[in-house]
Formats: C-alpha cells, sequence, structure tokens
C-alpha cells in the first residue's frame, strides 16, 4: 500500500472508530458506506489484523484497533503538520530565501529590507548577503541564490527581472572643499578632478556606462580609484580637496558632505532579479518588499507608472 492510501484509510478507520458507526461516519467523509466498508477491510488485511467488531448497532474497536487508532493519531497529525508547512512554503510564508544586495546600498535599506520581507513572510527567513552585480548573476544563474537587487546594465541570460528604478548619484566631498558649499553641483564642475569609483569587476557595464555618462556631460577625472567600500572612500576624499566620489546619498559622516548633481545626469538603474522560471511566491514577495523599499527609503523612483510586479499579490498564489 502506498503512503499516501495508507494515510487515508487510517483517516477513513479514524473516522469509523470516532462515530462507532460506519453509516454516521460515511456520511461525515462524503463517501458511500459500502466504498467506506472496503477501505477498512483492506487496512485490515493489509496490517493482518480486525481493527472494528462490526454489530447491528456500530462498529467498536477490538484491542488491536485501540493500538493503531493511537498510532494512527500521531501519524495523522504529523501529515497534517506536513501538509501545513509544504503549503507555507509554497505560499511563500516560511522556508529561507537566498537573496544578495549591491554594495552601497545602504544600512537603512538593508534593514528596512529585512523588515518589510519579515513583515510579509513572518515564518520566513531571508539569508541576505552583499554581493556585486557580477557575483549576483554568476549566482543567480547557477542557481546558488534565489533572488537579488541588481544594478544595470548587466547581464540577462536565465534571469527574470522586475521593473528598473533609478537611483540619482551625487558628489561626496570634503567639508572644506568649495563645491560643499553649493546646494547642487553641475557634473562639469567636477572635471580634471580625481575620481572615486566602485570596481570595475563587480559591474564592468556600469562602471564603463558611470564613466562615459560623466564625459558626456563634461567630467573627464585625471584618474579612476577604485573603492569597494564606504569608510576606504571617506579617507581618500579627507585626504585632499581634489578628490571626489561618485555614489548615491550616503549616511551623513563628519568631515564629508553629499551634494546632489543638477538635473541628476547620472543614475544608476536597479530592479530585482532572480532565476528565469523560477519566480515563486517567496521570491514574489522578496521582490515587491524590494521594490517599495528602494523607493521609499532608498528614494529611487521609476522613469514611468509602474505596473504591477505581478498579475496578483503573491499572498493570492494558490499553494
Amino acid at each position: 500500500m502506498l503512503l499516501m492510501d495508507l494515510l487515508l484509510h487510517l483517516r477513513y478507520f479514524r473516522t469509523v472508530a470516532e462515530e462507532e458507526h460506519f453509516g454516521r461516519a460515511a456520511e461525515r467523509l462524503r463517501v458511500a458506506q459500502p466504498s467506506l466498508s472496503q477501505r477498512i477491510q483492506r487496512l485490515e488485511r493489509e496490517l493482518g489484523v480486525r481493527l472494528l467488531d462490526r454489530g447491528r448497532t456500530g462498529a467498536t474497536l477490538t484491542p488491536a484497533g485501540r493500538l493503531v487508532l493511537a498510532e494512527a493519531d500521531t501519524l495523522l497529525d504529523a501529515a497534517d503538520r506536513l501538509r501545513t508547512l509544504v503549503g507555507r512554503v509554497q505560499g511563500g510564508a516560511a522556508g529561507t530565501l537566498r537573496a544578495a544586495v549591491p554594495p552601497q546600498l545602504g544600512g537603512a535599506t538593508v534593514a528596512a529590507l529585512l523588515t518589510a520581507y519579515r513583515e510579509r513572510s513572518p515564518g520566513g527567513e531571508l539569508d541576505l548577503r552583499e554581493l556585486d552585480t557580477a557575483d549576483q548573476t554568476a549566482e543567480l544563474t547557477a542557481g546558488t541564490l534565489d533572488a537579488g537587487i541588481v544594478r544595470h546594465p548587466c547581464p540577462t541570460t536565465g534571469l527574470g527581472f522586475g521593473p528598473q528604478l533609478h537611483q540619482p548619484l551625487g558628489a561626496l566631498l570634503a567639508d572644506q572643499d568649495p563645491l560643499a558649499a553649493h546646494p547642487e553641483i553641475d557634473v562639469r564642475e567636477l572635471d580634471g578632478r580625481e575620481l572615486v569609483l566602485f570596481p570595475r569587476a563587480g559591474a564592468p557595464a556600469l562602471h564603463d556606462e558611470t564613466l562615459t555618462a560623466c564625459a558626456r556631460h563634461g567630467c573627464t577625472p585625471s584618474a579612476v580609484r577604485e573603492v569597494a567600500g564606504i569608510e576606504f572612500t571617506r579617507a581618500l576624499i579627507l585626504s585632499g580637496t581634489q578628490v571626489v566620489a561618485l555614489l548615491p546619498r550616503p549616511a551623513p559622516e563628519p568631515g564629508t558632505t553629499w551634494r546632489p548633481l543638477r538635473a541628476n545626469p547620472l543614475t544608476w538603474r536597479t530592479s530585482t532579479a532572480w532565476p528565469a522560471g523560477r519566480d515563486g511566491p517567496a521570491v514574489r514577495l522578496f521582490t515587491e518588499a524590494a521594490h517599495d523599499v528602494l523607493r521609499e527609503t532608498a528614494g529611487l523612483v521609476p522613469t514611468a507608472p509602474q505596473r504591477r510586479l505581478f498579475p496578483r499579490p503573491a499572498s493570492e498564489f494558490p499553494l
């Protein structure tokens, strides 16, 4: 007897034992009484014992039936718990989602993302790491990452993406830099300076696109320093007034000042990503949470009216 058949037969047996009557049990189970009797007989043949004494007034448990009923309760309760757990995993409300965010997303944004996902998936766990776009796309393609937040342009083969949002870049300067006194800066005013930018290996296409956009708007740096961490970036800026970093608005820190660029000529295009064809409920919950957090906490903006990320919320998808 297959496991699922065994569980069904035990469930029918337990109902008969509770009702002490085949007719009432059949009505409760909404099955024909002859069919129910045949199932109980098959269970008895499989176990090699008589479970019920049939009489004119009903059915009573035999000693063997009482022992089987106790074990049946344990098995059926465990099966119900397993079914509930699987349903929660399928609905994105349980299980672990492996996800990643890019560097320089900001501590407040990461904290808000963790909170937003937890609210959408109370029983789920978000295993979140910081990875650059190149590493994220490689892991997403390999299946070792379930979802991520990536910056464009990036490899697209084998991946699915959420709507893109734009993250304006600004200039991080030393407090004593004359440009720090301006409410906003024209990109051309940074021409000839030493530029601090994220390492090219982490997002080659975006690195090149950023420098090309700088040149198109009248800024050609004297040198480009590739730095991954914000602390070392600040140290380089504090070392001299000719050093500037292009990055999204960081958390305030004494000694440096961030100023927006006039007319937002430089932006990073950002979206969620996942392995193509694997946008299950948990990925959908992450994508919806990330999209809201990127707009509300990180200040990213859409380029056009946003459609729904998915036809229906993840909570409405059938289990």
